[in-house]
C-alpha cells in the first residue's frame, strides 16, 4: 500500500477518534453547564423604590363589588365590636348622672340663661360622621381601592363611638351642672333647698337631667373625634408632609379642626358648658401635633401616618400590594429558568446533530478510501 494512502487512512481514523472525544467533551461541559444554571439559586428581582412601585399599581383592582365581602368578613369581628359600642353608648345615656350636691352659694355660677343650642345635637353626626364618609365615598370614585373605603369608615366609627363612651361615662361619672342649672332646676326662679342644703328642683324631670351633664362637652369631644380623623385622612390623601413646602395642604388638613374648635367655642357662647369642659372635650382627644388622641390611635390603626411616604393609603393596601408583586417575582424567575434550561437543552440537541454529522461524513470517507485502496489491489 502506498504510503500516502496508508497516512490518509490514519488521519482519518484519528480525526473520527478526536471528534469522538470533542463532542463527549461538549456533551459532558453542556449537561454540567445546565446543572449548574439549574441548581444557582437566582435572586429575586431587586423592588424599585416604593414611590416607583406604587405608580405602577393599577388602581381600581380592589373595588367593593370585587373584594368588599371578602374585606367585611375579614373585619366581621370589628363591626361586631362597633355594634357593641352603639348599644353601650344606647345605656350610658338612658341611666341617670350621678346628682351632685348643688348648695344655694353654689347657683351664684349656674344662674345663665337656659338658651337653644347653636349646633343641635342631632348635627354632630351629620358633620363629624356623614360629612367625612362623603369625602372617603368620592375619593373611592376617584381611586377605585376598597381597602381605603373600608378602613376609613370602620376608622372613622370607632373613633366616634369610642370617644362617646368615654365622654358619656365621665359625664354620668362626675355629674357636673352646667351653667344653665338655676333654670333648669328652677324654671319659675323660685328655689327651694332641704335641710342639707341641697336643691329640690321641681323642673322638667329630662331637663334636669341633662343639667348634670356638662363636665366633659360632648360636642366638643365628638366633633375633635369625626373631623380630626377627616384631618388625618387628608393629611394622607393630600401628603401635606411631603417636604415640598405647600402651605395649601395644611390649609385643607386645618380646616375641620377650626371647625371642631368653634363648635366648642358654641358650646360655651350657649352657657350648656363651661369653659373647663369645652377644654377637657378638647383634651379628651387630643395628641400633642398628631391631632386626636382617640381619632388618632383608630386612624393609625388602619393608616400609615401622614408624614410617611405611604400615608396616603391603608396597610391593606399595600399589604396586597406587596403579596403581588413577590408572586410576580416567583412567576418571573420560574420562567426565566424555564427558558435558560430551555435554551441549554437545545443547544444541547444542535451539537449532538453537528457532532453525528461530523462523525458520519468523516467515517464515510475513510471507508470510501478503504473500498479505493482494495480496489487498486
Amino acid at each position: 500500500m502506498p504510503s500516502w494512502n496508508t497516512g490518509f487512512l490514519s488521519w482519518s481514523e484519528n480525526f473520527c477518534n478526536s471528534f469522538q472525544d470533542l463532542s463527549s467533551w461538549r456533551f459532558e461541559n453542556s449537561a454540567n453547564a445546565s446543572h449548574s444554571l439549574s441548581s444557582i439559586d437566582l435572586p429575586l428581582i431587586e423592588p424599585r423604590n416604593k414611590e416607583c412601585r406604587m405608580r405602577e399599581v393599577q388602581l381600581g383592582s380592589h373595588t367593593v363589588r370585587s373584594h368588599g365581602v371578602k374585606v367585611a368578613r375579614t373585619h366581621m369581628h370589628d363591626w361586631l365590636i362597633l355594634l357593641l359600642l352603639v348599644v353601650i353608648e344606647v345605656v350610658l345615656y338612658i341611666i341617670h348622672p350621678f346628682y351632685r350636691f348643688v348648695g344655694k352659694d353654689m347657683m351664684e355660677d349656674l344662674k345663665y340663661p337656659l338658651k337653644s343650642n347653636t349646633v343641635p345635637g342631632w348635627a354632630v353626626p351629620v358633620y363629624a360622621v356623614l360629612l367625612p364618609m362623603m369625602i372617603f365615598l368620592l375619593v373611592y370614585i376617584r381611586r377605585r381601592d376598597v381597602y381605603d373605603l373600608h378602613h376609613a369608615i370602620l376608622g372613622l366609627l370607632f373613633s366616634v363611638l369610642v370617644t362617646a363612651v368615654i365622654t358619656e361615662s365621665i359625664k354620668n361619672a362626675v355629674g357636673r351642672p352646667r351653667p344653665d342649672f338655676f333654670w333648669r332646676c328652677f324654671p319659675d326662679g323660685k328655689d327651694a333647698y332641704d335641710k342639707w342644703g341641697n336643691v329640690i328642683c321641681h323642673g322638667d324631670k329630662s331637663v334636669i337631667k341633662e343639667g348634670h351633664k356638662s363636665f366633659p362637652s360632648g360636642h366638643t369631644s365628638g366633633s375633635f373625634a369625626g373631623l380630626g380623623f377627616l384631618s388625618l385622612y387628608l393629611s394622607g390623601k393630600v401628603k401635606a408632609f411631603d417636604h415640598r413646602g405647600h402651605v395649601a395642604k395644611l390649609c385643607i388638613v386645618f380646616l375641620p379642626l377650626l371647625v371642631a374648635s368653634l363648635v366648642g367655642i358654641s358650646r360655651v357662647d350657649d352657657y350648656w358648658h363651661h369653659w373647663q369642659d369645652v377644654f377637657a372635650g378638647g383634651l379628651l382627644d387630643m395628641l400633642s401635633f398628631a391631632g386626636l388622641v382617640v381619632a388618632t390611635f383608630c386612624y393609625l390603626q388602619f393608616f400609615p401616618p401622614p408624614y410617611q411616604a405611604d400615608g396616603w393609603g391603608p396597610y391593606a393596601y399595600f399589604q396586597v400590594l406587596e403579596e403581588s408583586l413577590v408572586s410576580t417575582q416567583a412567576t418571573n424567575v420560574e420562567n426565566q429558568q424555564d427558558a435558560t434550561a430551555e435554551e441549554v437543552q437545545m443547544a444541547n440537541q444542535e451539537e449532538e446533530r453537528s457532532d453525528n454529522v461530523g462523525m458520519h461524513l468523516a467515517c464515510n470517507a475513510s471507508s470510501t478510501l478503504e473500498d479505493m485502496e482494495s480496489g487498486k489491489r
